[in-house]
């Protein structure tokens, strides 16, 4: 290999390398974005002056399927993403 082919792929290898940081630095900084914010209210209560009222989350305009949390067994906090089973959602504290 001469002194000029080694260069050649020394500067393929670099550009690719750099190429390839610069892809994943913006897929983490857009990935960043789209996670919700916290401490951003996720929903409303459907019946506020229930001891354990439901939640309607914004996203999806659906209401829980619980009215407590399934971890501690207290009020649903409305700041908390829930998780969709069967495309219903469960409410956290």
């Amino acid at each position: 290999m001469t002194h000029c082919q080694r260069l050649n792929h020394f500067t393929f290898l670099l550009t690719f390398t750099l190429v390839l940081l610069i892809s994943m630095a913006a897929q983490t900084v857009f990935a960043q974005d789209d996670k919700p914010q916290e401490n951003m209210i996720q929903g409303e209560f459907v019946a506020p002056a229930d001891s354990f009222p439901r939640v309607r989350y914004f996203e999806s305009d659906k209401i829980t399927l619980n009215d407590r949390c399934p971890v501690r067994k207290v009020p649903l906090n409305p700041k908390m993403t829930p998780v969709y089973v069967n495309g219903l959602p469960i409410g956290f504290c």
